[in-house]
């Protein structure tokens, strides 16, 4: 391979239970390289069992970054995360020209690769009187201030998603301007190139393979997990499956197979979405997830002889 003379940032990405763990610590093995992890679940330290964190012999196998490095008490947003990858990878490419990402969180993905649309803050008060407007006066109230406002954000959100209704309004209220007028703004330039890889697996293979996940966290303990977390249940970081559904068993409402099932269920439809967002980035090259390692070696190795050796 000629020596590469420029950062190259190689992204693993796919749905979950895919087999990106494994993929990348082979890869930052073969580069004596350090592994980003973007999985936004994966940072915090009280959620290891549910969010299939890398086991101890993993994460001896290579050096791993953003793992278990927050508390769920912590707040830590995806602008926050891209600050912290940007600067990490500052400093892990003065040892390295190859550095490797990991993780099925789209948005957290195209942050570190892309960067994102900044937002000026906004008094908190604004959010709870919208919240207090949802509540009193039903979604249909939010979407005609929105239309008001913004016709464009209007004409091109989710107007069935309360969230992103109210993030939307909360800055045409807050800012004065519209949401629309913040979107979509010059991004600072990456000063790496990047390489992304995909995994994937016929559909039945992967929803077996999801099952099988989750019947393996139930026996490694998610529930006794779920049940220290369970009397913070609130917490914007429990708003994950796996948690919810054993929030619900805890409730009293549900049973624990019928928790179980949800749980398989709500995982799969989460491996369908991560997928519908990666498929939109022609940038990847796909493999099925038993394409022999050296197979995708080669492709990448390829890839960056090709981006070096570029006019």
């Amino acid at each position: 391979m000629s020596t590469v003379t420029k950062p190259f940032l190689i992204t693993i990405v796919g749905p979950t239970a895919i087999g990106k763990t494994a993929l990348s610590i082979q890869l930052a093995q073969h580069f004596n390289t350090a592994i980003i992890s973007c999985d936004s679940r994966q940072f915090y330290k009280e959620m290891s069992i549910g969010t299939a964190v890398p086991s101890a012999d993993e994460l001896a196998a290579a050096t791993h970054h953003f793992i278990q490095n927050r508390s769920v008490f912590d707040a830590y947003s995806v602008g926050q995360f891209e600050r912290d990858a940007l600067l990490k990878l500052e400093e892990l490419f003065q040892k390295n020209k190859v550095v490797i990402m990991v993780g099925g969180s789209g948005l957290y993905v195209d942050a570190v690769l892309k960067g994102l649309d900044y937002f000026p803050d906004v008094a908190p008060e604004i959010r709870e009187r919208l919240n207090k407007e949802l509540e009193e006066n039903g979604i249909a109230s939010l979407q005609a201030q929105l239309k008001a406002l913004d016709i464009e954000t209007y004409n091109n959100i989710a107007l069935d998603n309360p969230h992103r209704l109210i993030r939307a309004l909360e800055i045409c209220i807050g800012s004065g301007l519209t949401y629309s007028s913040f979107k979509n703004k010059p991004k600072a330039p990456r000063t790496f190139n990047s390489l992304k890889i995909g995994l994937n697996a016929d559909r039945p293979v992967l929803y077996e393979r999801v099952n099988q996940r989750v019947d393996c966290m139930i026996e490694n303990g998610l529930l006794e997990e779920a049940k220290s977390l369970y009397p913070n249940k609130e917490l914007n970081a429990l708003q994950t499956v796996g948690y919810r559904e054993l929030f619900a068993y805890f409730d009293g409402t549900i049973t624990k197979e019928f928790a179980i099932e949800e749980i398989k269920k709500n995982t799969r439809r989460f491996a369908k979405r991560q997928l519908t967002w990666f498929r939109k980035d022609l940038a990847i090259t796909w493999f099925d997830f038993k394409t022999p390692f050296s197979e995708i070696l080669t492709k990448i190795e390829t890839n960056i002889v090709n981006e070096v050796e570029a006019p």
